[in-house]
């Protein structure tokens, strides 16, 4: 059976996910990001999670096997950040956007949640490679509410 890649990615669509900046510095000492909503957890024991990178990506290399990285969850007032970052070839940071985590990553201001990652492993997947990191640290807000999307636009909870 073959399956149209166009009606897999509106069925894939109907499942809500959150919103997230993948973050990183590259190669010449840029802090950079890039919008993503395949983020998951593996395990709490040890603390892995994971994210997925589109292969044809303008900054794959950079993120295709970072030491260090952070997955900052986004909050339902940072949609301007997603779309920013979401551009090919406007992946630099703005200096306002973010502070140096514990662990040297660039950490996204205000997000919902950052998890600072190490690079454990990364697997091929199709037109993507999934990137597993191990947690190193976690800043989390007590508060606000999660940038969703869905059936490819943004939402949020009532």
């Amino acid at each position: 059976m073959n399956i149209d890649g166009r009606e897999l990615r509106n069925a894939l669509g109907r499942f809500a996910t959150g919103v997230c900046v993948i973050t990183t510095v590259d190669a010449t000492g840029n802090a950079v990001g890039i919008t993503a909503n395949s983020f998951s957890s593996v395990s709490l024991d040890p603390p892995l999670v994971l994210w997925s990178l589109q292969s044809s990506s303008d900054i794959y290399t950079t993120f295709a096997s970072p030491r260090r990285y952070a997955i900052n969850v986004l909050s339902c007032e940072q949609a301007d950040l997603s779309n920013q970052y979401a551009l090919k070839g406007n992946h630099i940071l703005d200096a306002g956007h973010y502070t140096v985590g514990r662990h040297g990553s660039p950490v996204i201001r205000n997000a919902l949640v950052s998890f600072e990652c190490e690079l454990e492993a990364t697997h091929p997947g199709g037109d993507h490679l999934i990137i597993i990191g191990r947690v190193k640290d976690v800043a989390a807000r007590p508060n606000g509410k999660p940038l969703l999307f869905h059936a490819g636009a943004y939402c949020e909870l009532h």
